[in-house]
């Protein structure tokens, strides 16, 4: 927002759609997170070996969203 101004109703409402989508993508992050290796220094020097680890971690929080909605379904 500019300085001493107010923002209009249309940026408030841009601010609430881009705030409630970065509120997902930090839950995310923060659920990819779970796997210690990804959050913490990584040492090994293989190549590509991070990315891989990077993709296990996705798929686990794909996981576990999976199995989170058929739970409530059932």
């Amino acid at each position: 927002k500019p300085k001493s101004k107010s923002l209009t109703d249309s940026q408030k409402e841009e601010n609430r759609k881009i705030s409630s989508f970065r509120i997902l993508v930090e839950h995310a992050i923060g659920s990819v997170k779970k796997c210690r290796i990804v959050k913490e220094r990584f040492r090994c020097r293989k190549f590509g070996f991070d990315d891989l680890v990077m993709l296990i971690a996705c798929g686990l929080h794909n996981f576990r969203i999976s199995i989170s909605l058929i739970v409530k379904h059932i």
